[in-house]
């Protein structure tokens, strides 16, 4: 293992006078919801649905609001996108008799409540209303679900897999990696992250203790180092976006102390109790397989005794040692949790190997 001061320097951003981001070795989020807009817009401005079918003419006027978040978050080339948008478009039909002559003329809109990336393999909810809910207006509307529905879908599919494939941050990776393909770098990839968690596991300085505080609950204590400033653990701790890029998973997390939290798509959720920024974190977490009432208290320190070398501390109390199913692996797989799937994530993610 390399030194302190001697490790990989494609992420020590602040050293570089350029201040580059090489490869995008370290975090980079780029902002795509002006994008989204244009995108979207793209796609579905001036689009026709019907065009004479059963004397039917109807069309997508243009997308009226595009409200939400959109971002894409990219570590070692790794593209991570996040959004979560409400989409309303304009659209008008009009109905004709056997001659061609205009019965009625009608205005309404599509709403797409619910763009979001972990639903990105389905369809999304689509809602249509129209102004004039006669009996001509109800077949125009009627007429704009069906067949307008799968034309909006296959729109908004484009757009999922835009974002898949970096959204606006696309052309820069796409640049980025011609220009690694030209020369030798060095350094494990993405896929050799996970190879290095054993390592570091092994030379990091670590404590674990179990101890029973009351009848039917148990604690358990972890203390890891890190490579990297107190507040930079504390700030990902804290920070969505973060969260959901190590962890792969959906994630809600308030900043504010009495605010709720959800991680891991939902199956811990809790509430901050206390917060002092780059110092503590203390919390009450639940899982959702435990008994219900139960609540676990998380206190995280965080100690930097030297420029770069962060000690974090995280005891976790009143754990039922078992779940509301009756399994006795509670207190294993909370420990297990808390090491592979957060601490070590978060090493191997941001490159805080010690």
């Amino acid at each position: 293992m390399a030194k302190y001061g001697e490790g990989d320097k494609r992420w020590i951003v602040e050293d570089r006078p350029d201040g580059a981001n090489v490869h995008n070795w370290h975090w980079a989020e780029t902002d795509c919801l002006e994008w989204s807009r244009n995108l979207l817009s793209k796609l579905l401005n001036n689009l026709k649905v019907l065009d004479g079918e059963g004397n039917l003419f109807i069309k997508i006027n243009k997308v009226e609001k595009v409200e939400g978040e959109a971002y894409v978050n990219v570590r070692k080339g790794k593209i991570i996108p996040g959004y979560e948008l409400n989409v309303v478009l304009s659209w008008q039909g009009e109905a004709k008799d056997s001659e061609g002559n205009s019965l009625l003329k009608v205005d309404g809109s599509v709403e797409i409540p619910y763009i979001s990336d972990e639903n990105a393999d389905e369809d999304p909810e689509i809602r249509v209303t129209v102004k004039d809910e006669g009996p001509i207006g109800k077949t125009l509307k009627d007429a704009m679900f069906s067949k307008g529905k799968p034309v909006v879908e296959e729109k908004v599919r484009v757009y999922v897999q835009s974002m898949a494939k970096g959204g606006p941050a696309k052309e820069e990776l796409e640049s980025k990696k011609v220009e690694k393909r030209g020369q030798p770098v060095a350094g494990a990839s993405v896929k050799n992250a996970g190879s290095v968690a054993p390592v570091v596991e092994k030379e990091a300085k670590k404590e674990v203790k179990k101890e029973v505080k009351k009848e039917g609950f148990k604690s358990i204590s972890l203390t890891e180092k890190f490579s990297c400033r107190a507040k930079d653990l504390f700030e990902i701790l804290m920070d969505e976006n973060r969260w959901k890029g190590f962890s792969q998973s959906n994630a809600r997390i308030s900043k504010e102390v009495g605010g709720e939290f959800s991680i891991f798509d939902g199956s811990v959720t809790g509430r901050n109790v206390e917060l002092q920024e780059g110092k503590l974190i203390v919390q009450q977490w639940r899982f959702g397989n435990w008994p219900d009432g139960i609540v676990s208290k998380v206190r995280i320190t965080f100690d930097e005794p030297e420029p770069r070398v962060t000690i974090v501390k995280v005891m976790h109390t009143d754990i039922p040692e078992e779940d509301r199913y009756g399994n006795a692996t509670v207190v294993e797989n909370t420990e297990r949790g808390w090491r592979d799937l957060i601490l070590n994530k978060i090493r191997a993610v941001f490159g805080f190997g010690v």
